[in-house]
């Protein structure tokens, strides 16, 4: 979370209009990043870079493997940070999910009453996300009303090509933040036209770790890796596959071509994730993605809306 990650307090919305003469086209800039409460509560971020490792003999605050590694996920925090204690850091990092859930749950009120489905996508860098979601809008946007918040550290690139695919689009700027947040969604979601009856798809910042934290008020997590990743993603990130409804495997007409196992990918996930569906997709070539596009119009018709 924010106390351990050290993330950025400043944001940047690029909404494709100029609000004030000193701005940039298409740009919003808010500087107070606050996760969910508002910009009068903004907490401050700890850092820790630098801060030397003070070893106490009586504490390490890490457990020993059996295979010589040291595993500080066994403690409350793993941290050290000047002037914070262990139990203070968690307390912090509970108020900033808790204010973030607050919004969570307004985004998710606001979105069920249009009847929208949003999905959160998560992946690592270079998995092929946008890609992914370039493709999907081309098939579903005709029968569907569909939207896209990009999630970037910067550029709006990701943005544009949504817009290049027919599809309006709004590009949040994190900055040095590593993650959406359920108010930064509030604010994207202002900025675009309703999408009633139809999708919104949320392209979170490509990290496998904190996105996994935070609510943003999406029907549905899913979680998109690919092949050239290794089988062991699942075991090193289980929070992010945990927490997922559902896995795509993507670039898979690059198996051919590579030294994986794809049932064993699987099965690592299914060891954090024992009810998470999979499906495998590509835009070149088989598979294709009619697996996850059906998997995408039956979440619209459980939301009471009948596919087209």
């Amino acid at each position: 979370m924010c106390t351990v990650c050290g993330c950025s307090d400043e944001k940047t919305i690029e909404t494709g209009q100029t609000d004030n003469p000193g701005d940039k086209p298409g740009s919003v800039h808010d500087h107070g990043h606050a996760h969910g409460h508002g910009p009068a509560q903004a907490h401050d971020h700890h850092r820790h870079d630098g801060d030397p490792h003070v070893h106490d003999p009586h504490h390490h605050g890490h457990s020993h493997g059996a295979d010589g590694s040291l595993d500080f996920g066994a403690g409350q925090a793993g941290v050290h940070v000047p002037g914070q204690s262990q139990a203070r850091l968690i307390e912090i990092e509970t108020s900033i999910l808790s204010k973030n859930d607050q919004i969570a749950a307004i985004n998710r009120q606001r979105l069920e009453s249009e009847g929208v489905v949003a999905i959160n996508l998560m992946s690592s860098p270079g998995s092929g996300k946008t890609s992914l979601l370039v493709e999907t809008l081309k098939a579903l946007k005709d029968e569907a009303p569909c939207a896209v918040i990009e999630g970037d550290q910067q550029t709006s690139n990701d943005a544009a090509r949504i817009r290049q695919a027919g599809v309006p689009a709004i590009q949040i700027n994190t900055g040095k933040g590593c993650h959406l947040d359920a108010e930064m969604v509030r604010s994207g979601l202002d900025h675009l036209p309703s999408q009633a009856g139809g999708f919104v798809f949320i392209e979170n910042v490509g990290n496998l770790v904190c996105p996994a934290a935070f609510d943003l008020g999406e029907a549905r997590r899913v979680v998109v890796a690919s092949i050239t990743e290794g089988e062991d993603k699942p075991l090193k990130y289980p929070e992010m596959f945990a927490r997922a409804d559902l896995l795509v495997v993507s670039k898979l007409d690059l198996l051919p071509h590579l030294d994986f196992d794809l049932d064993l990918f699987i099965a690592n996930a299914r060891k954090v994730a024992p009810r998470i569906d999979v499906v495998s997709s590509s835009i070149r070539g088989a598979p294709g993605l009619d697996s996850w596009l059906a998997w995408l119009r039956g979440l619209r018709v459980q939301r009471g809306v009948a596919a087209e």
